[in-house]
């Protein structure tokens, strides 16, 4: 075997471990990256490439993510990735998500979220898309991006080569970590530190400890339009009612508790299949549309048409598009843990696990980057 020296080895070449490898070499850092496949195929491409603040936990997570997205702001044009600041509409149809949205736009100052409530009128100026019938409110939200996440996690790899010097070793599992020492069928480094970013894939290089992590993998079914006739655009991100239910954001909303029991009692489909629908539309100008949620031993590797069908069901109560028509489907599976927003372990000197970022990767990895790089090196 060779022997090759870096300060920092990276393991998976996800979004996480992307975030992790700029983080390290931004200190000045040498850094190897190392990906199983010969190119990252998880989770972090098969997502709505959504950067999300609106959503996320108020504090610590939701200050996370507004410094993923100034990273974002910053990264994507040195890459040449197409990144672009749509904003976010969540639409009120009911009366009790209505009430939802007034009560999160009254509190959402004092903690740091940059929302306006807006009448149907409004809603309709900042969207052509969104369904008028039936509409009585919606919440904007400006600091919301989108980033096509095919091409970021294809293209970041050689930006991070080219401009800071990171090795990569792609089609190239990490079989052990021992200490200082990570090894590969070909190869062995001797490091300072390892980052394992594995997504899950959480089990191979520590079982033991995963075992006891409380860890569970979330599946979700997604589907992608072709791109939309004359240069049309979605415009912002696009959520509804059922959406409400689905972020941490909501949850400090004394009203949520309504539009959950009216969905539970009226839509058992939607609770049954964890599925909440949103839209947001890339730079070719595919729409993506989604998702389901299936948890742990509920999850199967076979998808359900049923699933597909209330998605676009329920979409179609709220989005116009042009072009509907279905150009790709596919399932994803992410790593989640169900009390915290991530998940980080140390399970012998100079190893870091980081994991468990809950589906939230693309809103979160770097600022979580940044936080877990900074403490550790």
């Amino acid at each position: 075997m060779n022997d090759l020296r870096a300060d920092v080895a990276v393991v998976g070449g996800g979004i996480v471990g992307l975030a992790c490898a700029l983080s390290s070499a931004l200190r000045g850092h040498s850094v190897v990256l190392f990906e199983r496949h010969a190119r990252a195929r998880g989770a972090s491409v098969r997502n709505f490439g959504m950067i999300w603040p609106v959503g996320q936990e108020p504090g610590r997570i939701h200050e996370r993510s507004l410094r993923t997205r100034e990273i974002w702001l910053d990264l994507a044009p040195r890459a040449g990735l197409w990144c672009e600041s749509v904003g976010s509409l969540h639409l009120a149809y009911h009366r009790d998500e209505l009430a939802v949205l007034e009560e999160f736009a009254q509190r959402a100052p004092q903690l740091g979220y940059n929302v306006e409530l807006l009448q149907p009128a409004a809603v309709r100026e900042r969207s052509e898309a969104v369904v008028e019938e039936g509409l009585l409110g919606g919440l904007w939200s400006s600091m919301e991006l989108c980033v096509d996440p095919r091409q970021a996690v294809a293209q970041l790899p050689a930006y991070l080569a080219d401009t800071h010097s990171v090795q990569l070793r792609f089609a190239t599992p990490v079989i052990a970590v021992d200490g200082p020492c990570v090894q590969t069928p070909l190869e062995s480094w001797t490091v300072g530190h390892v980052f394992v970013c594995t997504g899950d894939d959480f089990e191979t290089l520590y079982p033991e400890h995963y075992a006891r992590s409380g860890l569970e993998r979330c599946k979700l079914q997604m589907m992608r339009t072709h791109p939309q006739p004359g240069g049309w655009r979605l415009g912002p991100h696009l959520a509804a009612g059922l959406t409400l239910r689905h972020y941490a954001a909501f949850r400090i909303c004394d009203s949520l508790q309504a539009v959950r029991d009216r969905v539970r009692e009226e839509y058992p489909d939607f609770d049954r299949w964890g599925i909440h629908v949103m839209a947001s539309q890339n730079g070719v100008g595919e729409v993506t549309i989604g998702d389901s949620h299936e948890y742990g031993d509920a999850i199967t590797p076979f998808d359900h048409s049923e699933v597909d069908e209330l998605i676009l069901a329920y979409l179609r109560s709220f989005v116009n598009l042009p072009d509907l028509h279905i150009s790709e489907r596919w399932h994803g599976v992410y790593p989640r843990h169900p009390e915290r927003a991530d998940y980080i372990a140390h399970p012998s000197d100079g190893v870091t696990i980081i994991n468990g970022v809950g589906g939230a990767g693309m809103t979160t990895a770097f600022g979580l980057a940044e936080e877990i790089v900074g403490h550790v090196l």
